[in-house]
């Protein structure tokens, strides 16, 4: 069985699991200095780590292996697993959450060193050759011509994923709650008529202020959010039949239905290393809001 994931609330994140380390920010490599473009690193989280909202004077991209990172931008919740990085703007306000015992790595770039820009978080595809040159360069050794033709090639490789795939929090207060009670138990079975009269408000007012806020109805976004978390559970090693179980699904075969729909492959498939880099995903939310 999946462990529970109870502990202390956090708005606008998983529940935070007992023994999770909070940290201030992330802490920028002790070899950082003005001559290097990129400095790059790892470090194994021995608990689940959490960061707290913060940013950096440079630009950052993070990734992970055996786990999965989840980082609030704003009102986006974005979910890494491997084969994907997120790359964030040079001082915007992010916090950030990894699995314990997931391979950490980050890299910052000097934003006057760097020949382009994103301004908004972006899911970066995590290439084989992109994340061996980062490494190459987290070397202590490398001397200053090497390393300016490496860092030239990232340059040349780094691009963003094909979809964006981010969980648009609602941000509107006559439905908020429901996302936040989603977020703390995705299992949350109630439905459309239910959280109406709960809320004292009727489900068409429900479907449209989701409509608007998120682009998806009602039972489209609580997929979605059930999907970002099986992604950490999955990435952790939890079994299909146990994650359906977690999530409120009534058998196995309805999860991996409903995984299909929003990742375009089955859990095994996309976590399967020999299947190559998983599809893009189906209906990813942007953070630009339906009119």
């Amino acid at each position: 069985m999946v462990r529970s994931s109870r502990g202390e609330a956090n708005p606008g994140m998983w529940r935070r699991e007992a023994g999770t380390a909070v940290r201030a920010t992330v802490a920028l490599p002790e070899r950082a200095v003005a001559s290097m473009a990129i400095i790059a690193g790892f470090r194994i989280p021995r608990v689940p780590t959490e960061w707290a909202p913060h940013s950096h004077a440079l630009h950052e991209l993070v990734w992970v292996r055996g786990g999965t990172l989840t980082s609030r931008v704003g009102d986006r919740v974005f979910t890494v697993s491997e084969g994907h990085g997120l790359w964030m703007p040079a001082g915007m306000v992010h916090g950030g959450r990894a699995t314990a015992g997931a391979e950490f790595h980050d890299a910052f770039f000097a934003p006057d060193r760097t020949p382009f820009a994103f301004a908004e978080p972006k899911t970066i595809a995590m290439t084989p050759l992109l994340e061996s040159l980062l490494a190459h360069l987290s070397r202590a050794d490398l001397d200053a011509a090497a390393r300016a033709r490496a860092e030239s090639v990232v340059f040349d490789v780094l691009r963003p994923a094909e979809r964006q795939f981010a969980l648009q929090l609602p941000g509107d207060p006559r439905i908020d709650a429901i996302a936040e009670a989603l977020l703390e138990d995705p299992a949350d079975g109630r439905s459309l008529e239910q959280w109406a009269r709960s809320l004292g408000i009727s489900d068409r007012t429900i479907t449209r202020a989701f409509r608007h806020a998120t682009g998806l109805s009602f039972a489209q976004w609580r997929q979605m959010l059930r999907a970002h978390r099986a992604l950490a559970l999955l990435s952790e090693g939890f079994d299909v039949m146990s994650v359906s179980e977690v999530l409120g699904y009534a058998q196995p075969s309805s999860f991996i239905a409903a995984f299909r729909r929003v990742m375009g492959t089955t859990p095994g498939a996309f976590f399967d290393p020999a299947g190559g880099a998983p599809p893009d995903v189906r209906n990813p939310v942007s953070g630009v809001r339906a009119s």
